[in-house]
């Protein structure tokens, strides 16, 4: 009987103890979550650049009862202290102060990680451990339908857009979608006539950054394309593909009116004016109108008298040297352009292109009016008048007019036959 009340006794006297030792506990959590409290408030106070930084806090702690137990107490304390820590230069609110400290760094402009290799500084380390990609070539996530691998999950989202055609980016002014926000801000610039990047060296402006870099090729002189077949290079990666279709004998830009194909798209533009009658391009000193701006150019060289080229066997002068080419096989009598239909020989490129519309039958100059088409400019001119009722033959002895020349011929044996009577009599 001694012995049971031996450790009857022991049993009350260490569970004495244990409520002791948890009413000290608790008391102690209590203690610690005043504490950390005041030590809030005392943050107030305190500069940016130590380590809590301008914080605030919120209500006080809930109050907890001696009887609740430790873990009811550690709710408690979370519950309380979430989305407390509060940015005094922005208003955003933080659950956890190590989020709070790294985004005053924001505001601070501090950034404390650098990279070992190239020195570039970050914010965060999570920052730092994407940009280490670029170094390591550690692309971790990748695109399940092509393939494709990317560093960043952000690029590989936006990526995906290409497979399911999203476009999420509207212009609100036309509506025209774009599936990256960067190719909407490009676009925008286009109504607003906004052009940021500017060539220092000529003072010329652009409205993409990607077309001031192809620009400044035109004073480094650098052409990094370059064609595998006959090592021609070219600033464009456009212009390699179109020369490119000229060793495969490529040609997918076709005029929808005469069937014409052009290995490049702005060809096919220019031949679409033959049909249009369109002539975009102006002399500014004399006002003639021209359908390519190659034409313009070449004009423009006769107000200028810009490398005035001079037949030596006649001394007629030319402003461009092809046309002295074409002018001195007038003189040599050299037919060197050949039809591959009939053998017929040219004296120019010109003249062959002409004659190959008989075997093709394309009649590229079509009148706007009824439709009538023809082979040669110049019968379209002339048949304009049919609708104009222009009469540009005049006889001159009885100022009688003729639409055509071939009219006007006519009548002048009219008057010869009547002279003719004269004599006859």
């Amino acid at each position: 009987m001694a012995l049971i009340k031996e450790e009857s006794e022991d049993m009350k006297t260490e569970e004495t103890l244990r409520v002791k030792q948890e009413d000290t506990e608790t008391q102690t959590d209590l203690m610690l979550l005043k504490g950390e409290s005041q030590e809030l408030n005392e943050i107030e106070k305190k500069h940016l650049n130590k380590k809590r930084h301008d914080l605030i806090t919120g209500k006080k702690y809930f109050k907890c009862s001696q009887t609740e137990k430790t873990s009811s107490l550690k709710r408690a304390k979370w519950t309380a202290t979430r989305s407390y820590f509060t940015c005094q230069k922005c208003g955003k609110s933080f659950n956890r102060i190590g989020n709070l400290q790294v985004h005053i760094r924001i505001h601070t402009g501090e950034s404390p990680f650098t990279c070992l290799q190239c020195g570039k500084r970050f914010n965060e380390k999570g920052s730092l451990n994407v940009h280490m990609r670029i170094h390591t070539g550690e692309k971790p996530y990748t695109c399940q339908q092509c393939g494709k691998s990317f560093s960043r999950k952000g690029n590989l989202k936006t990526h995906m857009r290409v497979h399911t055609g999203e476009k999420p980016h509207t212009c609100p002014q036309c509506g025209k979608c774009f599936s990256l926000k960067k190719g909407l801000n490009s676009h925008m610039r286009n109504h607003t006539g906004e052009s940021p990047h500017t060539c220092k060296l000529c003072g010329k402006s652009f409205s993409q950054k990607a077309n001031i870099k192809t620009h400044m090729r035109i004073h480094t002189g650098e052409k990094p394309y370059i064609c595998v077949q006959c090592g021609k290079s070219f600033t464009r990666k456009a212009t390699l593909d179109s020369h490119m279709r000229s060793h495969a004998g490529e040609s997918p830009y076709t005029c929808k009116l005469c069937g014409k194909s052009f290995t490049q798209k702005e060809s096919l533009k220019g031949h679409i004016r033959i049909h249009t009658g369109e002539k975009p391009f102006t002399c500014g000193q004399c006002g003639k109108c021209f359908r390519c701006k190659e034409n313009l150019i070449r004009h423009v060289r006769i107000h200028s008298r810009e490398n005035c080229l001079i037949c030596q066997q006649c001394g007629m002068s030319f402003t461009d040297r092809n046309h002295l080419k074409n002018h001195v096989i007038i003189h040599t009598g050299e037919k060197p352009f050949m039809c591959h239909h009939c053998g017929k020989s040219c004296t120019n490129k010109a003249n062959l292109e002409v004659h190959i519309r008989v075997h093709t039958g394309e009649k590229p100059f079509t009148c706007p009016q009824c439709g009538k088409s023809f082979t040669l400019k110049g019968n379209l001119k002339t048949h304009i008048r049919v609708h104009t009722g222009e009469k540009p033959f005049t006889c001159l002895r009885c100022e009688e007019c003729f639409t055509y020349l071939k009219d006007l011929k006519r009548h002048l044996r009219t008057h010869s036959e009547k002279e003719m009577a004269k004599f006859r009599v």
